[in-house]
């Protein structure tokens, strides 16, 4: 295949940059910490302008504002909450080419622990937010033949004890991609992403700072993947930007697994 015009034999291209988003409109919902900001500050990195979405008004202008991008507060979980900050992201920017969908949480428990409540607030964020964030997106993202990407995980491909509940809800996030990627060809592609543990702030919070003892959990987390380690956000983010680019125009409907081989197989027993 040939390389594209300026591109080096890495794959990059006159100014280093690994991919050209000059001129297209990005909105990352979660784009204030981990995954999210860090796919958003890849995408300006690449000439993109961008929308970040995160839940409280003056923290997302904050962030926004230090990253140069522009702010779009809101609730992913609710329709209508992004309704209404989808609409103003693509009013302000003028449209839209990509939607990340990153916003989400992971609560860590066993089944007997789980309530309606901590069932319905990650269902709402994780599943549905994916869902109608992209329903209000579509028009605009019709328009430009632009694309989707998801932030799913690599619990929405295996299961894990004690996270029945982040499971199903990325499990349907993997499953929502096939689908919308079946209905809304060839227009728009859609694609989700399958990181295993990332080193953000909530894998800090919610699971290696909350054990009774954090320097064996991480030991823990890191021996799970083959490559023996988590990843790092800036690792997910090259994904993202890869399936929303030209150099991915005939992949959608994909679940790409970016997890150090944790969903391999079993490993060889010692």
């Amino acid at each position: 295949m040939p390389l594209p015009k300026n591109a080096s034999p890495s794959g990059r291209d006159a100014d280093g940059a690994m991919f050209d988003f000059n001129g297209k409109r990005v909105l990352v919902t979660g784009g204030t910490r981990g995954i999210g900001r860090a796919a958003a500050e890849s995408f300006i990195a690449a000439g993109a302008r961008v929308a970040i979405n995160g839940r409280s008004d003056d923290a997302t202008a904050k962030i926004a504002a230090g990253i140069g991008a522009l702010a779009a507060p809101g609730d992913v979980a609710s329709a209508a909450g992004c309704k209404r900050f989808v609409s103003a992201a693509a009013d302000a920017l003028g449209g839209l080419d990509v939607l990340v969908t990153s916003a989400g949480i992971g609560p860590h428990g066993p089944m007997e622990e789980v309530d309606e409540m901590l069932w319905d607030a990650t269902l709402d964020v994780n599943l549905k937010g994916t869902f109608f964030c992209t329903q209000a997106a579509l028009p605009h993202l019709r328009e430009s033949k632009g694309n989707a990407v998801f932030v799913a995980s690599d619990a929405g491909l295996i299961g894990e004890s004690g996270l029945a509940v982040y499971c199903a809800s990325k499990g349907g996030v993997v499953n929502l991609t096939r689908a919308l990627a079946l209905e809304l060809a060839p227009a728009v592609r859609v694609n989700c992403v399958c990181p295993g543990y990332v080193d953000t702030d909530m894998v800090r919070r919610d699971v290696i700072e909350a054990s009774d003892d954090p320097a064996s959990k991480q030991r823990d987390l890191e021996a799970q993947a083959p490559l023996k380690r988590i990843a790092e956000p800036a690792e997910i983010a090259a994904a993202i930007l890869y399936l929303a680019s030209p150099q991915a125009k005939f992949i959608t409907g994909s679940a790409l697994q970016i997890d150090g081989g944790t969903t391999a197989g079993h490993p060889r027993a010692e």
